[in-house]
C-alpha cells in the first residue's frame, strides 16, 4: 500500500493506448499506479522493484502469456495480487492463470466502476470472480476427481461446490450470501479457498482444460 493506504497498481498489457488509458483512469480514481509493463520480462523486472499490491494482467503478451507472467511476477513479488483482464474467448488461458496464482479475473468489457471495485477487492485479498471463472473451476475439479490421478485431486467441501454452482449460474456473491444465509465475505472466502485448492492440482502438471457445460448435473 502507499503511504496513505492507497493500493499500488501495475498494469500489464501490450497495447499502449489501452494500457495507458487504464492506468490514467485508475490514477484519476485515486489508485497509485506505480508501473506499467508490456510483456512477461518487463512485468517481472518492474514488479521486483515496485512490489505492487495489485497487478492487472493481460492474457496476450508478446513474449508469453498471462499465466507465465503471473508466475514470474509472484516469484519476485509474492505479496502481489494478480487480477487477470481477459477477453471472453480466453477461458482456458484464464484457468491456467488461476492455477499460476491469479486471484480472479475480469473481462475487458467491464465498466470503469467494475474495474475500480475489482481492484479494491483484489487489494483487500478478496476473490474477484465471474460466472465463467466459477464454471471453469468447477469443471476442472470434476475432471480431476474422475481422472486417473483422482487421489491427487484437491478436495472441495459441499459448501464450496454449492457456492461454485450458484456462481456458475450467474448469481453474485451478495445474492448467494442471501440465499445461503451467509455473509458476503464468507462466500468470497469459499471461492478463494477453491482457487487455492486448484493451484495444488497444478503441481501434478494436469493438462489444460476448459469446460463450458455440465454445471447443472
Amino acid at each position: 500500500m502507499g503511504a496513505d493506504g492507497t493500493p499500488t497498481v501495475m498494469v500489464v498489457d501490450d497495447h499502449p493506448i489501452w494500457r495507458d488509458a487504464v492506468a490514467r483512469d485508475l490514477a484519476e480514481d485515486g489508485f497509485n499506479v506505480v508501473a506499467t509493463a508490456d510483456g512477461v520480462a518487463s512485468a517481472r523486472r518492474r514488479a521486483a522493484v515496485v512490489h505492487p499490491d495489485v497487478v492487472l494482467m493481460d492474457m496476450r503478451l508478446p513474449d508469453g502469456d498471462g499465466a507465465q507472467a503471473t508466475a514470474e511476477v509472484l516469484a519476485v513479488s509474492p505479496s502481489s495480487k494478480i487480477l487477470v483482464l481477459s477477453a471472453s474467448d480466453e477461458r482456458d488461458d484464464v484457468l491456467e492463470a488461476v492455477k499460476a496464482g491469479a486471484t480472479g479475473y475480469l473481462v475487458k468489457s467491464a465498466s470503469k466502476q467494475e474495474l475500480d471495485d475489482a481492484v479494491r477487492a483484489t487489494a483487500e485479498g478478496r476473490a474477484v470472480f465471474t460466472p465463467g471463472l466459477a464454471g471453469l473451476v468447477l469443471g476442472e475439479y470434476r475432471r480431476i476427481a474422475k481422472g486417473p490421478d483422482a487421489t491427487s485431486a484437491p478436495s472441495l467441501t459441499e459448501r464450496e461446490t454449492e457456492i461454485l454452482r450458484y456462481v456458475a449460474k450467474g448469481l453474485t456473491a451478495k445474492q448467494i450470501a442471501a440465499r445461503l444465509s451467509l455473509s458476503h465475505r464468507t462466500v468470497e472466502n469459499h471461492v478463494q479457498a477453491t482457487f487455492r485448492k486448484l493451484q495444488v492440482a497444478n503441481r501434478v502438471e494436469l493438462a489444460r482444460y476448459a469446460i463450458e457445460h455440465g454445471l447443472d448435473e
